[in-house]
């Protein structure tokens, strides 16, 4: 008998049941509605409103928006709790600022390194992202109850929470 065949008969649900597949549709679900829910936001700006609902706004943009704080970071601090490479982070930050949703400007406590800041269309692009958290945690409250949504939060913060800046 080969180490390759199987003595029973093989059954692979588990492959589409798993948990890490199971949160990977709901993370892109989740995101998906985020970006829907910008692109109709009145209060984002128009240009990069008209980017989310080409579809042009992916995982990285708002994975940036997640991570960047309001003050400003430096891309190091920004790619670590991201968990992107340096490199990738200012691939991500040079498309940002070609958008004009954040430019670089000097770090006052080190003049070699640069801050990365939301621009005023940046800030409306943050506050819309927020809002289209908000709602989209709504709906999802809404699709499966308050608690089972609130096992949802506690088991996924628990078991997170080693990663790092939960930020």
């Amino acid at each position: 008998m080969s180490i390759h065949s199987t003595p029973f008969a093989y059954d692979d649900a588990w492959r589409h049941i798993h948990l890490g597949r199971l949160m990977g549709h709901a993370m892109r679900r989740f995101d998906e509605r985020v970006r829907s829910l910008m692109a109709q936001d009145d209060e984002t700006p128009l240009a990069l409103s008209n980017l989310a609902a080409r579809d042009k706004v992916g995982a990285a943009h708002i994975h940036i928006t997640r991570h960047l704080s309001l003050q400003g970071d430096r891309i190091t601090d920004l790619a670590e709790r991201a968990g992107m490479s340096k490199q990738a982070m200012t691939d991500l930050v040079d498309q940002c600022e070609a958008w004009g949703l954040v430019l670089r400007e000097p770090d006052p406590g080190d003049r070699r390194a640069k801050r990365v800041i939301y621009t005023d269309s940046g800030i409306n692009w943050h506050w819309a992202f927020q809002r289209a958290v908000q709602q989209a945690e709504a709906e999802f409250v809404d699709a499966v109850g308050e608690d089972i949504a609130t096992v949802v939060r506690l088991g996924l913060e628990a078991y997170g929470s080693d990663v790092g800046d939960m930020a």
